[in-house]
């Protein structure tokens, strides 16, 4: 694979990542409503969930997902439910989410396989890398299927990186809102609010 397809394809995928999407916006909100570590371990678990969607792109399964609307729309309400249950969670949640400082790493733990399992039902995250990596893709230099991980591992050391970044930022944004009660003790609400719009950006999600 040339150089140049690789750069190419990096800054597509960094344009891709800082666009306000599903994951991006709940790394945010994990690391300001608890603290950084929180949005690091958040960031690794979704990253590992794209392992599964890359290897299912490379392996043709997303195409097969992408043909059946029963598969995508089982995928897809899974998914929703699962953002909305989060959205409950949150309303329901009383006092201040800052009234401690420090997780457990039980609870870091805990956020690393809700990032999985919440990258792993959006089905749009498959739908995606069938509709990105192809473009990138050079079937005279052979080896597809190899081109396809390639691209997809950078895809994912990309993201890695950058949600962490994002993790920082909001660490220092968390820092700020601490110092502003009025704010604080109306997050659980906003973090509800937050996910109760993915869960249903993600229901009415078409093939």
């Amino acid at each position: 694979m040339e150089i140049s397809t690789l750069f190419a394809f990096l800054g597509a995928a960094i344009i891709l990542t800082i666009m306000p999407g599903p994951d991006n916006l709940f790394v945010l909100a994990q690391s300001i409503t608890q603290d950084k570590k929180a949005g690091i371990a958040t960031s690794l678990g979704l990253c590992t969930g794209l392992l599964v969607h890359i290897s299912a792109a490379v392996l043709g399964i997303s195409a097969i997902i992408y043909q059946s609307t029963i598969i995508f729309s089982i995928v897809k309400f899974a998914g929703a439910a699962y953002l909305l249950y989060l959205a409950w969670q949150s309303f329901r949640a009383k006092g201040d989410p800052f009234s401690w400082q420090q997780q457990n790493v039980q609870a870091y733990v805990k956020l690393y396989k809700k990032g999985i399992l919440m990258n792993i039902l959006n089905p749009k995250v498959s739908l995606f890398f069938l509709a990105l990596l192809p473009q990138f893709v050079h079937p005279s230099q052979g080896h597809v299927a190899l081109q396809m991980l390639i691209l997809g591992i950078v895809f994912l050391v990309q993201a890695l990186v950058l949600f962490i970044l994002f993790s920082l930022f909001a660490g220092k944004v968390r820092n700020v809102i601490i110092g502003q009660p009025v704010i604080a003790k109306r997050l659980n609400m906003i973090q509800g609010i937050l996910f109760t719009f993915i869960g249903i950006q993600i229901a009415i999600s078409k093939q």
